[in-house]
């Protein structure tokens, strides 16, 4: 069974990104994530209202984190420590060594590797670190993105667990990808 410790915090950090806690300072970035037509398209929540509910979003975040219930990082370039996306791990099993990882990104900065560089030192950390035997990834069917960079990981569907979630209304639309702990030695496609 995992036994989970996010403090202090794991900064983790890559060629071109660091990838932090967040702070109150994120708080108009956040809101700009939280109310983005083309960010939201694919993801089951309501939109923020204003800066204060992203305000309450983040503290709700970073107590999640002191509970070691869940672990969620900003993603911003090493030069300029403007958040311009999050990634995290949540839907946490204990007693299943499972986590869903979860990421999204502002619509300027895609396109260039930043979401795949990001999610490489999060597999590393959720296998090595948090001691991770599955990492689980929700994506609407027709995420191409998404669905793109779970397979250039070498996530694969996993249709027993879509089986265990027929019937719910939030998944009626998505997929559910699996990256196995054996399986992260497989190199990641480079290929577009």
């Amino acid at each position: 069974m995992l036994q989970l410790n996010f403090s202090p915090f794991p900064v983790l950090t890559t060629e071109r990104l660091v990838l932090r806690q967040l702070t109150a300072e994120d708080e108009k970035e956040i809101f700009a994530l939280r109310t983005d037509d083309a960010v939201n398209k694919y993801l089951d929540r309501l939109k923020a209202r204003s800066v204060e509910e992203a305000r309450k979003f983040i503290q709700k975040i970073n107590k999640n984190i002191s509970n070691n219930v869940a672990v969620f990082w900003g993603i911003a370039y090493k030069d300029e420590d403007v958040l311009i996306g999050t990634a995290c791990y949540w839907n946490i099993i204990k007693e299943n060594d499972r986590a869903e990882i979860g990421y999204e990104l502002l619509p300027e900065h895609q396109g260039k590797g930043i979401m795949q560089e990001a999610i490489a030192a999060i597999i590393d950390y959720g296998f090595d670190t948090m001691k991770l035997h599955v990492i689980e990834a929700v994506a609407q069917k027709d995420n191409q993105r998404s669905l793109h960079l779970l397979q250039k990981f070498n996530f694969t569907r996993d249709t027993e667990q879509e089986k265990k979630m027929e019937g719910m209304e939030e998944y009626k639309d998505a997929n559910i990808y699996s990256l196995r702990s054996i399986d992260r030695y497989i190199k990641p496609s480079t290929d577009n």
